[in-house]
């Protein structure tokens, strides 16, 4: 790894990016930032995205593993619906997708006789659970045709063996098929993770304060341009090198197979 790092050409960007870097320092205008109304922004915007990705992560893997398990090996009437769910996710943009839950079926709770004064009406008004739904159900849409590869890529015969032994089906799903599965995709799991970052910035569309719309509500109260692009490119570079070394970390610790 050091080695690399010390190849001529990656010097002489490494030493480009860092004067680059102090030029924008030096001559950037930074006053904002000492604003407490913009430092508070700051903290909310990033705390939102962190927020975001990682309840939309979870919650669309949770959705993911039985959609790839239909998919895999279910009925008809399960594996139909399923493949027909990620194609759609799959076939559409994210922000369709957003605008539709909350301009479309969001629009339409406000009509419903009694509705604002049900204990749903401030989850129904809020974008925030819309921007998870929509958030959760793209990831659950992609990550659901990688499980179903993953399932159907474990090897058959370790199944048959725990069925030969008495093992309970989900038993043998607990223990044998869904690990496997998982240890597959993990790889993979953690460039989905960074692209569902790429992706939250989305949800400022629907009104909900992520550490884009910060950067964007500073530009328009302030008229400064490039400084808080500067920073918000800053954030996500931040966020993405530490979902790589958190799963660089992870992929280590857990055992890999030997032939």
């Amino acid at each position: 790894m050091l080695r690399e790092l010390l190849l001529p050409r990656r010097l002489v960007m490494l030493g480009l990016l860092a004067v680059i870097i102090a030029l924008v320092v030096a001559y950037g205008r930074w006053t904002w930032l000492g604003e407490p109304k913009y430092q508070a922004l700051i903290l909310r915007g990033i705390g939102n995205t962190l927020i975001l990705l990682v309840v939309t992560m979870v919650l669309g893997m949770a959705l993911a593993i039985p959609l790839g398990l239909a998919q895999a090996v279910g009925p008809w009437y399960l594996a139909g619906p399923a493949r027909a769910f990620c194609g759609v996710i799959r076939g559409t943009p994210l922000l369709l997708q957003l605008f539709l839950l909350y301009y479309g079926i969001g629009s339409l709770f406000p009509g419903i006789p009694g509705i604002r004064e049900s204990w749903a009406w401030p989850i129904l008004r809020d974008a925030w659970y819309y921007a998870i739904l929509g958030l959760s159900l793209s990831v659950a849409g992609y990550e659901g045709e990688v499980m179903r590869g993953a399932f159907k890529a474990v090897p058959h015969g370790q199944l048959e063996a725990a069925r030969a032994m008495g093992m309970p089906r989900f038993t043998i799903f607990r223990r044998i098929w869904l690990p496997q599965a998982l240890h597959r995709v993990l790889p993979t799991l953690g460039g989905e993770t960074v692209l569902q970052l790429k992706a939250t910035p989305l949800v400022a569309m629907i009104t909900v304060v992520d550490i884009y719309a910060v950067a964007s509500r500073v530009r328009s109260e302030t008229l400064i341009t490039y400084e808080p692009l500067l920073l918000l490119a800053v954030v996500y570079l931040g966020i993405t090198g530490l979902i790589v070394a958190l799963f660089g970390w992870f992929e280590r610790r857990v055992p890999q197979k030997t032939a």
